[in-house]
């Protein structure tokens, strides 16, 4: 189901699509692929909006650094000095992060309106992002499609091809509330994770090290808590199909959000400059993704993509209850 969402000041229509299947509903927006909201019962049956995100189009178009629900690309996370060396060029990038490129640059996927069509419980998103977009070499095209399965968990699938060598790294950055509204750093916290990619001033990983006995360690779990802006290594590295990752759960509403994915990273970001009119730790972002710098540190799993390959990326949220704490 669509319904016209707003109108961009150039003119051009957005849309807001949504999936409603076992209790879970969920509602997308062409602009951005921004996962807009997502309701889901808690122990006593009553559904409550899960995600942050705003009421209408002139939220997103006025407050974009948060990235409030959006589809990120061409590259998820940070390039150190926005740059990067391929087959013996360099590329220079937009440089939206201090010294480095977030999130795709100055305009990434996640403002851009994409064609949208139904499938099978769910939508699929296209767009082709030209050569040279914030400096990424390559004609790309890409899909993103949302479903949502029998159990009423949303899947989102990205895939990905290229006429010239470039880099590619897709995910999604909705925040996660699980009790619906007030601080998430009280929520619980499991990652099948050992290592993790200590950063730099900038936030640009320095290399690998281990969790244990530091605060990175969600092995066990526990309390979320504050100051988070890292990269997980996950403990079964890039995979073929979705494997679970991560619970994050909700004592007060009994909510659960479980976490698969086929990629080998990824990024713990609490919040701490979501920006008005959320305040720090609103929401808790789980983006799943290959490493930051990955284009720089050749030591990491690659994120380069050649013509005649195929991007493909698959992350799963499933949804459920606990009775009893």
């Amino acid at each position: 189901m669509s319904e016209h969402f707003g109108t961009l000041s150039d003119g051009t229509p957005v849309h807001r699509w949504t999936l409603e299947r076992a209790g879970v509903r969920v509602r997308i927006l062409s602009y951005g692929g921004i996962v807009q909201s997502v309701q889901v019962p808690d122990r006593q049956g009553r559904a409550e909006d899960v995600v942050l995100g705003f009421p209408d189009l002139e939220g997103y178009v006025a407050h974009p650094e948060p990235y409030l629900g959006a589809l990120i690309g061409r590259y998820a996370n940070r390039i150190a000095g926005g740059r990067f060396p391929l087959d013996g060029r360099t590329y220079a990038l937009a440089r939206n992060n201090g010294p480095n490129s977030l999130h795709g640059g100055e305009r990434g996927f996640d403002r851009r309106v994409w064609d949208v069509a139904p499938v099978e419980h769910g939508i699929r998103l296209t767009r082709v992002s030209p050569h040279g977009e914030e400096g990424f070499p390559g004609r790309l095209e890409v899909s993103a499609t949302y479903r949502l399965d029998a159990a009423g968990a949303l899947s989102i699938s990205y895939e990905a091809v290229t006429d010239a060598p470039t880099v590619v790294n897709l995910t999604n950055h909705t925040y996660w509330n699980l009790s619906g509204s007030g601080n998430a750093g009280g929520h619980l916290l499991r990652l099948a994770a050992g290592r993790y990619t200590p950063v730099d001033a900038d936030l640009v990983p320095t290399g690998v090290a281990d969790v244990e006995a530091t605060r990175f360690d969600f092995r066990a779990e526990r309390k979320v808590g504050a100051g988070y802006d890292h990269n997980l290594v996950l403990d079964k590295g890039v995979t073929g199909a979705p494997e679970q990752v991560a619970e994050l759960y909700d004592p007060a509403s009994g909510r659960v959000l479980t976490l698969s994915t086929t990629e080998p990273g990824l990024q713990l970001y609490t919040g701490e400059h979501l920006g008005e009119p959320f305040a720090p730790g609103d929401g808790i972002a789980l983006e799943t993704q290959h490493f930051p710098d990955s284009p720089n540190r050749p030591e990491f799993p690659s994120t380069v993509l050649r013509p005649g390959e195929e991007y493909r990326s698959e992350s799963v949220y499933g949804f459920s209850v606990r009775r009893e704490d």
